[in-house]
């Protein structure tokens, strides 16, 4: 008998700010410690449930869940300060065999300058020691974002930053340390009152060896509007990393639909 099992970890941050994802890699967070969430002086929260598939180092037909809490406060010269924090726990038992477990945190302030113009600081952890070797993996980041772009209909952002990683395998790899340049892509489409397209984009290379460790995630989804409160989500991930640690695969994929209510 097939049994899946989905939590989420509640944890405050200073703001009392809490979210816990078990579906698609924020792929901005990842590679900027920012939540795609549009946040505001009220706390925002987003409860969703659904169906799964992924490929690569862990293949798994699940149920997955997502819960999203950010907030907005004053910052920089009264400017809005954006802050989110999303804490995950994934696991998934077949016939009493364990085929995924993953839990992941991360810690992301977005500060607005000017122009468009922010600033970004957080941290990152992930846990995956059977299917992706790491014990912990953890990014410490800053750097510059801007929107280019913005009609009303079509948006564009770019991010740049740098990230110091320390990767802990749960293998006989030895531990890596090292600085790495990060950047990050997002493309969102409102086609119409109740639906939107977005697409991300997001890299990283360690400074160390440029041209050959480095990895790449990218992300499109789509969203439906069926009521004021719920929506219906299909992402569709691909996760690429040029070296994994030993024995693994390089690239991993998710393939998601689910139904989400805010409030």
């Amino acid at each position: 008998m097939r049994k899946v099992t989905v939590a989420t970890l509640l944890l405050a941050s200073a703001v009392s700010i809490a979210s816990a994802d078990v579906t698609a890699t924020d792929v901005e967070a990842k590679y900027s410690n920012k939540q795609s969430v549009n946040a505001s002086q009220e706390l925002k929260q987003n409860i969703s449930l659904g169906l799964a598939n992924t490929t690569g180092n862990s293949k798994t037909f699940n149920l997955n869940g997502k819960y999203l809490a950010t907030f907005t406060t004053d910052g920089y010269a009264g400017n809005p300060l954006k802050v989110a924090f999303d804490a995950g726990f994934f696991y998934d038992k077949n016939n009493g065999v364990l085929s995924n477990e993953e839990y992941t945190a991360n810690l992301g302030l977005e500060q607005y300058v000017m122009d468009g113009w922010l600033g970004y600081a957080g941290i990152n952890w992930l846990r995956n020691p059977k299917f992706r070797d790491y014990n912990n993996k953890f990014a410490f980041g800053i750097g510059i974002g801007k929107e280019l772009y913005n009609d009303g209909q079509h948006s564009f952002k770019v991010k740049l930053g740098t990230a110091y990683n320390i990767e802990d395998y749960a293998s006989a790899t030895p531990n890596k340390k090292f600085g790495s340049l990060n950047e990050y892509l997002e493309y969102n489409n409102q086609l119409n009152k109740v639906s939107s397209l977005v697409v991300k984009v997001g890299g990283q290379e360690n400074f160390k060896d440029f041209s050959n460790d480095y990895e790449i995630t990218a992300l499109a989804g789509f969203d439906f509007a069926i009521a004021d409160n719920l929506s219906l989500s299909i992402d569709e991930e691909i996760a690429y990393d040029h070296l994994p640690p030993v024995g693994k695969k390089k690239t991993d994929t998710k393939s998601i639909v689910r139904v989400g209510y805010n409030f």
